[in-house]
């Protein structure tokens, strides 16, 4: 056999082993029984830690008795989007490195640990000694994820709410290409200092009960790829590599004749 059929016979096999590698992988939770299960109950809410920004406001029936608990409207609202808005936002609360913030009124406040719940009900409870029915709202500002790996769109992910799954960062992403191990989706996340690590399986129930289902802020997701992709990306860097070298002789050989010529006309 010679080169030519190699490469289109191999060139096939790939084509085969990656239609038949996305068809087996393709579906989630392939385990999961038609019967409706009661899911437990989960602790979906992210724990406020330094470097957070937060966005309160203090509202009531009469606007002018909470004025003072709000910070001023500027633009912009967050940090990282500087010079980008131009509509006049409220400024944010920074968490800083000791978990504190400063609120007007109420001086300063350790709210490290706390989900954003915790903080509105605590607001709500102090501001009540001076405000009667204060309707207190906070919210992350600075909350995203990252996806990356094999999937259609590797991006960070801007979270609206305060919770998001990794089936719902996935689809924001664009969802796994057919490259994708459903079966290896990794999330490294950060916690107390420290860097943690798990391995998803999406192809089995389990998953949906995993402490990692509810993402964190900046966790990240990462999406192996499979074999066929490996194998592709080693062949093409094989062939990268060697066109490289049979360019380089190339352009040596030419200058080598070029040179030979006009010492030959000499």
């Amino acid at each position: 056999m010679n080169i030519k059929a190699l490469v289109i016979a191999a060139s096939a096999g790939i084509l085969l082993a990656s239609c038949s590698s996305s068809k087996v992988q393709l579906p989630y939770f392939s385990d999961i029984e038609s019967t409706t299960a009661a899911m437990p109950a989960m602790d979906y809410l992210s724990r406020i830690v330094p470097d957070d920004e937060l966005v309160i406001s203090v509202n009531s029936v009469q606007p002018e008795a909470t004025a003072a608990f709000n910070m001023p409207y500027t633009n912009p609202a967050v940090s990282s989007k500087l010079g980008l808005s131009t509509t006049p936002q409220q400024q944010t609360y920074r968490v800083d490195s000791k978990g504190d913030i400063y609120f007007p009124v109420l001086g300063k406040l350790h709210v490290e640990g706390m989900t954003v719940e915790e903080l509105r009900e605590k607001l709500t409870e102090m501001i009540s000694k001076d405000v009667s029915d204060p309707l207190v709202t906070v919210a992350m500002a600075n909350f995203r994820v990252y996806v990356g790996g094999e999937v259609q769109k590797p991006q960070p992910i801007e979270v609206k709410g305060n919770r998001i799954t990794v089936l719902e960062a996935l689809s924001a992403a664009g969802d796994l290409t057919e490259f994708g191990m459903r079966e290896n989706v990794l999330v490294i996340r950060e916690e107390n200092g420290k860097r943690t690590f798990e391995r998803l399986n999406l192809n089995k129930a389990e998953t949906l009960t995993s402490p990692y289902y509810y993402l964190q802020p900046n966790d990240y997701v990462y999406v192996s790829p499979n074999e066929v992709r490996q194998a592709n990306s080693k062949y093409n860097q094989n062939n990268a590599y060697k066109l490289s070298v049979v360019s380089t002789v190339v352009s040596a050989a030419s200058v080598i004749a070029s040179l030979v010529i006009a010492l030959t006309v000499k």
